[in-house]
This record gives structure tokens, sequence and C-alpha cells, in this order.
């Protein structure tokens, strides 16, 4: 069976497609203003990776905030449970899950058969999102992909408070008039981020093995920064970690085919 997923995040918005279990094709596009066009754009990419016309696939199922907006779905499914679902899939012994998008950050915790018993979401503040990378990027004067190895240079330890990105870059400012070096100023943002991500990880409770998705999975710096803050030896994250959501929507559709 053919089954694709749609994943609407704030930043992108992603499809998988999936014959029997195994991805097929991905795409993802800027969600921007017009939820309905990124959601056609994504898709389209996706079948074109795939080497498929649209009405091979079967089911398709849409997950996060503007999954109404793609009429072709015929199923609405929760983002917790799609985060789930494809966080088993890339890694079957995953008990604990952190996903951080570019706005939002969730964890949950999930038993032995992948039910999910918990789950917390960080909505209010971006200091725990991937916008906040972003944004202390402009204030140091980098680019994005710049921020990680940066970080990763440095051996000092800064204290930041991040309550709020506009404190954070207020502080940053401050460090830079202090003549702090860039190196270390990136590890104080990706630790105290990391702090953000690990206080809501904890309200789930961390149990090994943890899995982490969304984009800022791509960023070693920070994950190095959340392992030292959770003591793990290692976080599991997928060759594409923002594309989890979407594998487990197409996995559920599937199954409720």
């Amino acid at each position: 069976m053919i089954t694709a997923g749609i994943d609407y995040g704030a930043g992108n918005t992603k499809t998988v497609i999936m014959k029997d279990g195994c991805i097929m094709g991905r795409g993802k596009v800027p969600t921007g203003f017009d939820q309905e066009k990124a959601a056609t754009d994504s898709w389209e990419a996706a079948l074109k990776r795939a080497g498929l016309r649209e009405k091979e696939v079967e089911r398709i199922c849409a997950t996060g905030s503007g999954q109404e907006a793609f009429k072709k779905a015929g199923t609405l499914i929760d983002h917790i449970k799609a985060l789930a679902k494809g966080a088993r899939y890339f890694f079957p012994s995953a008990r604990t899950v952190a996903d951080v998008g570019a706005e939002e950050g969730r964890a949950l915790k999930v038993d032995e058969q992948g039910e999910v018993v918990d789950f917390v979401v960080n909505e209010r503040c971006a200091a725990g999102a991937g916008t906040f990378i972003e944004a202390m990027a402009r204030a140091l004067e980098v680019g994005l992909e710049e921020m990680g190895p940066l970080a990763l240079e440095s051996g000092e330890k800064i204290p930041m408070n991040a309550q709020c990105v506009i404190f954070a870059e207020s502080e940053v400012v401050g460090l830079i008039h202090a003549k702090a070096q860039k190196a270390d100023i990136s590890k104080a943002i990706h630790d105290a981020m990391a702090g953000r991500i690990v206080s809501m990880i904890r309200r789930v409770g961390v149990q090994e093995d943890m899995v982490l998705m969304g984009g800022v999975g791509r960023n070693s710096a920070l994950v190095e920064a959340l392992k030292r803050e959770l003591n793990l030896d290692a976080i599991y994250i997928p060759d594409e970690p923002e594309f989890g959501a979407a594998a487990g929507a197409a996995l559920i559709a599937a199954e409720e085919a």
C-alpha cells in the first residue's frame, strides 16, 4: 500500500510518501502564509522524488497546525500521536521523544507498545525552539549554519538567562560589548536553549532510549548540550529529523486503511 503523511509546521511543511512501510519520497517547503499552497508544493515535490503519480497514492493523512488546509487528506491526526509513531518507526526502542520545531517544542513519553502515556508542549516561548537560534545568529552577525560549529569550538561556560528571546538578545549584545568571543557566546546560547528543552523533557520523565526530532536535530552543538544536561551518552536522531511526524502520519494512514 502507498500512503502519504503531511506535517504542517510553523516553519516548513513536510510530506513523506511510503510504500509498505518504506519511505519512497520526501518533500519540504517553507509554510509561509498560504498553508494550502505549501502543502500542495510539498506533496508534489514528494511525488516527484518518489517517481509516482498522484492517483497511485491510496491514502493521505495530515497532521500539524494547518492540517485541514490540504483537502486531499482523508485523515487528520493529532501531532503527538504522529510524532510517537514516527519516532518508533525510526527507533523501535524509543521511550522519550523530543520534537523541536521553529516555534514550538514538544516532549512525550511512550510505553513499550509505543502508546503515548504523557506529553507536554512549549508554545509560549521561542527560547526553546528553532527561531531562538535564528534570532541569536542575527545578533551575533553570523550565518545560522555557523552557530553549531562555532559553539563546538568553545570550552567556556557563560551563564545566560534566556527566559525570553528579547532578553536573551540583550544579553548577547552585552556579551559582545564585553568582548566575549563569538564561540563562547554561541555555546552559551546553545546551553541556554538546551536548558529550556530539558526542563520540558523532565516534565514527562527521561527514559532511555531518547529520540530527538525536528530541524534542530541537525545542530550538533545543541545535541551535545542536551546530552550534557540530561547526562545521556546518546540521543537518537533520524537522518532527516524534520520528517518524523510526516512519516508517522503516513504510517497511521496505512494502519487506518
